[in-house]
């Protein structure tokens, strides 16, 4: 694994920490959410935003084990703010109990950290009736970033300071369904493959940022949108894949990123000041990477835009009003 010690131009390498990307960076002042805050790379993003300074709002399907990870943060970085909300990125209805929630508390909000995801899963519907990773790994993060917006574009204005999205992608949108996204067979069971469906909405992440970044520069918005590739890591993902589970725990012990050097990339887009002003960009091992060409693809990622909001808008029935009440 000695071509992994590589440095790029930002002078880390796959085996840099979140602790190290981020050393002498002061987010005071600073608010992030963070999604599946609960495990992995979304623990420790929290924990390391915590620790420089940053208020985080964990967004965690499990309250009671984010209490516990809110409980050993604290312990470790005494003062830290961090709160926990519920969210189940699968069900529109939880997002937007989410969103309403944040707001209720009045801060202004610098970074969005769209991280909870789910990998290989059997074939099933979410709560909306949209095929499950579609839904969870893409549908429920564009909704959430979309009714954050406006909170996102008056903190920036408001206070001066760049806005950040980040989208945790993965190197497996390279290998999504050949047409890209499905559009006509989003939940077409027959032809379903777990993978496939993982990568296709890994590609949607990228397409989300890249689209999110070309309304900001139209609009002169001062927010960013990136999406990255945290490495491959010792997390839970693959429990729905038992003999990658296997290998999670044994092999990969010995040739995988820990969560702490996959959890950097993360935090260096979310907080680096080498990061300022790049936007639309692909990041891999806390530098500037490549995503697959078919990302560049403008027209498609408008088209997402656009499919995605009509998926929203056609089982959200409260939805105008929820634009209305995240003013």
């Amino acid at each position: 694994m000695w071509p992994l010690k590589w440095k790029g131009a930002s002078g880390f390498s796959a085996w840099s920490t979140a602790e190290e990307v981020t050393e002498g960076v002061d987010g005071a002042g600073l608010t992030a959410i963070v999604t599946g805050a609960t495990s992995g790379i979304g623990t420790e993003t929290a924990r390391v935003l915590a620790l420089r300074g940053v208020r985080v709002i964990m967004g965690v399907r499990n309250v009671l084990a984010g209490n516990e990870i809110k409980r050993s943060i604290i312990e470790e970085v005494p003062g830290a703010q961090i709160d926990v909300f519920e969210l189940d990125l699968s069900s529109m209805s939880s997002v937007a109990k989410f969103t309403s929630k944040f707001k209720s508390l009045k801060v202004p909000l610098n970074i969005l950290i769209n991280n909870a995801g789910i990998f290989g899963t059997p074939f099933s519907l979410s709560h909306d009736g949209i095929e499950m990773q579609f839904a969870t790994n893409h549908i429920g993060h564009f909704l959430l970033t979309y009714l954050l917006l406006e909170n996102m574009k008056k903190t920036s204005i408001e206070t001066g300071i760049e806005g950040r999205i980040v989208n945790v992608s993965s190197m497996a949108h390279r290998i999504t369904y050949s047409d890209g996204i499905r559009f006509d067979k989003i939940n077409d069971e027959s032809t379903y493959n777990g993978w496939l469906a993982y990568a296709q909405s890994k590609f949607a992440n990228i397409l989300h940022a890249n689209e999110l970044s070309r309304r900001f520069k139209e609009d002169g918005v001062k927010i960013t949108a990136n999406s990255l590739h945290p490495g491959l890591i010792l997390t839970n993902l693959p429990r729905y894949r038992s003999f990658l589970n296997v290998i999670n725990n044994t092999l990969g012990k010995l040739l995988l990123q820990n969560v702490q050097q996959g959890a950097a990339t993360t935090c260096y887009v979310a907080l680096h000041p080498q990061v300022e002003g790049l936007t639309g960009r692909y990041f891999s091992n806390s530098n500037l990477s490549k995503s697959s060409s078919k990302c560049d693809n403008s027209e498609l990622a408008k088209k997402l835009w656009d499919f995605s909001l009509s998926l929203i808008m056609d089982r959200l029935p409260n939805f105008d009003d929820l634009l209305k009440s995240n003013l």
